[in-house]
């Protein structure tokens, strides 16, 4: 078993991770976490998958992609947590309401 695969499957588990917290939490905090687990558990299997052969350099492109995602992940994550902190200012509450039969 390679360092890559290793790598890859380790990223898989954690997205399906950060899937699961996704769905069982209300609390939107936390699911801004579930997402960057997610997001870094994709870049972690695609820099595990960039070895194109044992002993081979790995492919620069998927490097480059990873840093350029890592990039974006923060700025989305400042805006998500920007967005959170002007709704509990506002007054809402930081968990998701149940759906309410009318």
């Amino acid at each position: 078993m390679t360092t890559g695969l290793v790598f890859a499957i380790a990223g898989a588990q954690l997205f399906f991770l950060g899937v699961y917290s996704l769905i069982v939490h209300t609390h939107l905090l936390r699911r801004i976490l579930a997402l960057n687990v997610m997001g870094s558990a994709t870049f972690l299997a695609i820099v595990g998958m960039a070895q194109r052969a044992q002993g081979a350099a790995p492919d620069p492109l998927a490097h480059a992609l990873v840093l350029t995602g890592i990039v974006v992940a923060v700025s989305a994550s400042a805006l998500a947590l920007a967005l959170l902190r002007q709704l509990v200012a506002a007054g809402g509450g930081t968990a998701l309401e149940e759906d309410r039969e009318a």
